[in-house]
């Protein structure tokens, strides 16, 4: 009978411990997705400011002027 106590407490233990380790690993996941858009933000002008220069090259090439606004 005590074996049967012995390991519900284990058992239970267990998946109170799992339970503690799947909460750490959505915290840090929220955290890497502020950070993804922390750094994405941090980007974006330069990824904007590259996709108008590209634009314009790939319009030069072709002969034609870019437009302006």
């Amino acid at each position: 009978m005590n074996w049967i106590f012995a390991g519900t407490g284990l058992a239970l233990a267990g998946l109170a411990l799992l339970a503690v380790l799947g909460l750490r690993v959505l915290v840090a996941a929220r955290e890497l997705g502020r950070e993804v858009d922390r750094a994405r933000r941090r980007i974006e002008p330069a990824r904007a400011l590259l996709a108008e220069r590209t634009a314009e090259a790939r319009l030069s090439v072709a002969g034609r002027t870019p437009p302006k606004g």
